[in-house]
């Protein structure tokens, strides 16, 4: 069978500096898919020999033995042989395959602030994982190695949904996250993932850009617990230039998570010249409270120089606590800033009477006051899963 030559979506690198950029090419080493506490704790996982072959669950047969993918909005359209956007779906003479259903190339024990989730279960780990592959390509990506790359250039582990589960169990995870790169792009082994984990009790959530057709985001609603959507921008512009997607369908994707009473977070990078206008920002937050409410917490997040767009310096702090004010005028009653450890803005008040709920820096949660899930002082309700 024909198999593709690896395509390295990132233009202006070369595969040596990639590599050289990569750690000498060993990717999965330099990323430590088994770290820290998870060392001690998961089982030695063994490389995988080969990529997977697991018919797609998201797609319309044509004539020709061509496909169309109806997962994301770009509706690819593929040839026999030939593989869609994101590298890792493939169609073999008229039948889609997902090449990475239980091939990850990164396997860790998170915070689950690390995410950030900072009303879902605080204080406590999410078994974390990803396959490679995305649906867009951010200038900015901090992942990029194993987001904008083919299955063919990193190795993988072979595990599947039953034990990922297991290893969440081993590990003492309440939690198991998709995330690091696009869990959009392998959405049949994460619901496979969370379908194991709920027999055993293990809760699931999704990091991620909100770039999918409704019909696959309403399936993963009923095996999913919590979504974190990372909103780019609140301009097409800035989609088009630096995403390489749309603004729209990631809107339509939080609302929808939003009526299906699925609890939602949102991450918006500020990024200087680029998406950090006050203009812009207002008008983001009168969207969030007119369409999703006001107790969608909202991080807004430190920019640092990656990938493609290393000629901006990082974020001003000034900059971040001004985006958080302009969004509690808004009516926004959980804005957070994020990558700036020991910031005030990491904390959670009571919208209130604005006490120290939950206190913390960075990754740590240092205290948690709520009483079943309210203010210890007033009484007042904070929406969240909080056990």
């Amino acid at each position: 069978m024909k198999i593709p030559a690896p395509r390295m979506r990132s233009e202006g690198w070369s595969r040596r500096e990639f590599l050289e950029a990569s750690g000498a090419g060993c990717l999965l080493a330099a990323l430590g898919p088994i770290a820290g506490r998870a060392s001690a704790v998961f089982p030695e996982l063994r490389i995988a020999k080969n990529l997977s072959s697991v018919e797609a669950r998201y797609y319309e047969k044509l004539p020709n033995r061509r496909v169309r993918c109806k997962l994301c909005p770009r509706e690819c359209v593929i040839d026999d042989q030939e593989r869609g956007y994101c590298g890792v779906r493939e169609n073999r003479g008229g039948t889609y395959f997902t090449l990475v259903h239980s091939r990850p190339v990164s396997i860790h024990v998170d915070p689950i602030e690390k995410k950030p989730f900072f009303h879902f279960l605080p204080g406590t780990e999410a078994l974390s994982l990803a396959t490679v592959g995305c649906n867009v390509e951010c200038k900015f990506c901090q992942n990029w190695q194993i987001s904008q790359v083919r299955p063919e250039q990193v190795d993988a582990y072979e595990a599947s949904p039953q034990l990922i589960a297991e290893l969440a169990q081993q590990a003492g995870s309440p939690t198991i996250s998709y995330t690091y790169t696009e869990p959009v792009v392998f959405v049949e082994y994460m619901y496979d993932c969370a379908a194991e984990g709920r027999k055993k009790g293990i809760r699931n959530v999704m990091v991620s850009n909100g770039y999918i057709q409704k019909g696959a985001m309403e399936d993963l609603c009923g095996v999913l617990d919590a979504v974190k959507i990372d909103l780019k921008a609140f301009t097409e512009r800035f989609y088009t230039e630096l995403v390489a997607g749309e603004l729209k369908p990631v809107l339509e994707t939080l609302k929808l998570l939003v009526s299906r009473g699925m609890w939602t977070e949102i991450v918006y990078l500020m990024i200087p010249t680029k998406n950090d206008s006050k203009d812009e920002l207002k008008e983001m937050c009168r969207w969030i409270v007119g369409e999703l409410g006001p107790n969608v917490p909202v991080h807004f997040t430190r920019f640092y120089p990656q990938y493609r767009l290393r000629n901006l310096p990082p974020t001003p702090v000034e900059t971040l606590r001004m985006a958080r004010e302009i969004a509690l005028e808004a009516g926004i009653h959980f804005a957070y800033i994020g990558n700036v450890p020991g910031d005030e803005g990491e904390n959670t008040y009571c919208p209130r009477c604005h006490s120290v709920l939950i206190r913390r820096v960075g990754f740590s949660v240092l205290q948690n006051n709520l009483k079943s899930g309210r203010c210890p002082k007033c009484g007042e309700r904070i929406p969240g899963v909080w056990s």
